[in-house]
Parts: structure tokens; C-alpha cells; sequence
């Protein structure tokens, strides 16, 4: 898996301080998007243990207290992105359980496959849909257009 971006210290992308990777590869490409260099999974770089370790140290980090990680992109929950994101999500849920975890996706939650299902035991919050442009709204919290949906899984 690539990634785009990586925020150690992001106010924008969820509830609180936190921590906010943006990943490559988005299948949806979405008209009106305003991530559109993330629809590529070339683009960026690897994802790699060092950058894993980065994300951890810097939720642990008590000098600048993060509420949790957001994970963007991109499409996190990409087929793609799953097998470098599982291990990451899991860690985080064993070395921090008391960080939240967010994520943003294109896809619907009623049509996630087996494999997306079981990823979202490490979510707390899922927002799900594609962008529509005719929708779009900047008044909206922590999404772009009405269709968007916003799940607390965990409370």
C-alpha cells in the first residue's frame, strides 16, 4: 500500500487532536473530488514499519495528546489497502485501546464484502459514500455531501 499524506497532528479530520494518514488507491473517483492525485495506487509512497511505528509513537505521544487516528484517502477500505491497514488498526487497538480510530470510505456500509465487514471491528467511526457533487454541502461536519453517512460503531 501507498500513502499520500501523513499528518501527525491534524484538528480537521474527526473529533479532537489526532493523527490522519491518507492512503492511495480509490476505485470510486468521485466528479468534484478534491483529492484527486489519491485515486492513483502508485501514487505517493510505501507504507512501510517505519511509518507504522511513526503513527504509534506519536499516539503515545504525551506532549501532544491525539484522541485517535483518522485514515482517509484514497479508499482505506480498498481490497488494495486492507492487508497494510489490518495490521496497523489491530496495533493500535492493543498498544492504545483507549485511541479512536476514523474512517472515511466511498463505499456503502450495506455493501462491504466479508473482508471490509471484518475491518470495521477496529472502527469507531465510519463515514461511508461517495462524494456526489450535486449533494455537496461545506456546511456539512466531517463530510462532503449529504449522501455521506456517519456511523459511530463503537460507543
Amino acid at each position: 500500500m501507498n500513502y499520500l499524506q501523513y499528518y501527525p497532528v491534524d484538528v480537521v479530520n474527526g473529533e479532537g487532536t489526532r493523527c490522519t494518514l491518507f492512503v492511495a488507491g480509490c476505485e470510486h473517483q468521485c466528479k468534484g473530488c478534491y483529492n484527486q492525485k489519491s485515486w492513483s495506487f502508485c501514487a505517493g509512497v510505501p507504507f512501510d514499519q517505519a511509518m507504522e511505528d511513526q503513527i504509534l509513537a506519536d499516539l503515545k505521544d504525551t506532549r501532544i495528546k491525539r484522541q485517535g487516528l483518522s485514515l482517509s484517502g484514497g479508499d482505506p477500505l480498498h481490497p488494495k489497502n486492507l492487508t497494510a491497514l489490518l495490521p496497523l488498526v489491530q496495533r493500535i487497538k492493543h498498544e492504545c485501546p483507549d485511541k479512536d480510530i476514523w474512517l472515511w470510505t466511498g463505499y456503502r456500509l450495506q455493501e462491504l464484502n466479508a473482508e471490509q465487514q471484518a475491518f470495521l471491528a477496529y472502527i469507531d467511526v465510519l463515514i461511508d459514500g461517495k462524494f456526489i457533487q450535486q449533494l455537496a454541502d461545506a456546511k456539512l461536519l466531517w463530510r462532503g455531501s449529504s449522501n455521506q453517512v456517519i456511523y459511530r460503531l463503537k460507543a
